[in-house]
């Protein structure tokens, strides 16, 4: 059972993942995910905790536990399919012969963007894209072949994964990229943390993003040529008469 567990509250998460939760013997997932959904845990239930970079060892783990009759969790935070250990686990899926894969099921989450647009406003009424600026599976090259075609068709631009330690140059050329389609008052939303602890929302433009308060748990929200911020709602009218 692959699991999308929300952006972090376990209030988030949905019905369907808290019963499939319940009758899973086996809950698999990076430690700090694995953290923020422990409260729900009973003493029969048992958790395998892995590192930040061991996707591939996860998903085969969680697969030879299921081909052994045993019912797992695999924990993925905010949408398993977004960004999350939907795809690699189904790819890993397809390469067992048909006959013989165990089941599986995807069980879908809320996403942080979904919950930082919800706090914020309604920015996503309309059109809009989810780009991801790490460059370590994607091509920088392609990255921005992406992002300006967001930029060209107009589309409200949420991004993940903005900047981490080792990636310091990818998110301002991002907007200065971003700045020569938009209007440097273009309003933004940097969400860092939702729906945990230190959660923080705050209103920028594109000119004057914070660059160095930007971390991989933040999400940034980008507008479009219709976009209003008025009185903190961040909005992008859908034209409905």
């Amino acid at each position: 059972h692959i699991i999308g567990s929300g952006p972090g509250d376990i209030s988030f998460l949905t019905n369907d993942v808290r019963k499939t939760l319940a009758k899973c013997s086996a809950w698999i997932g990076y430690k700090m995910y694995l953290d923020l959904i422990t409260p729900l845990k009973r003493n029969d239930q048992i958790l395998i905790e892995s590192k930040l970079t061991e996707e591939r060892e996860r998903c085969e783990k969680a697969i030879k536990l299921a081909e052994e009759g045993i019912k797992v969790a695999l924990i993925s935070s905010g949408e398993a399919g977004l960004y999350g250990m939907a795809c690699l686990l189904l790819e890993l899926i397809q390469k067992i012969p048909k006959d013989f894969r165990p089941y599986f099921e995807v069980h879908p989450g809320i996403s942080s963007v979904q919950l930082a647009a919800a706090i914020g406003g309604a920015p996503l009424a309309n059109d809009f894209c989810s780009i991801s600026l790490s460059d370590k599976l994607t091509p920088w090259e392609l990255i921005v072949k992406r992002i300006q075609g967001a930029l060209m068709g107009d589309f409200v631009i949420t991004i993940f994964n903005p900047q981490s330690l080792g990636r310091k140059w990818q998110l301002k050329k991002a907007i200065e990229l971003c700045l020569k389609f938009r209007s440097g008052d273009t309003p933004v939303l940097i969400a860092r943390q939702v729906g945990r602890e230190n959660q923080s929302l705050r209103f920028f433009t594109l000119n004057n993003i914070p660059l160095k308060e930007v971390d991989m748990l933040t999400i940034i929200i980008i507008g479009n040529s219709k976009t209003t911020l008025v009185d903190e709602i961040f909005l992008t009218p859908r034209g409905y008469l």
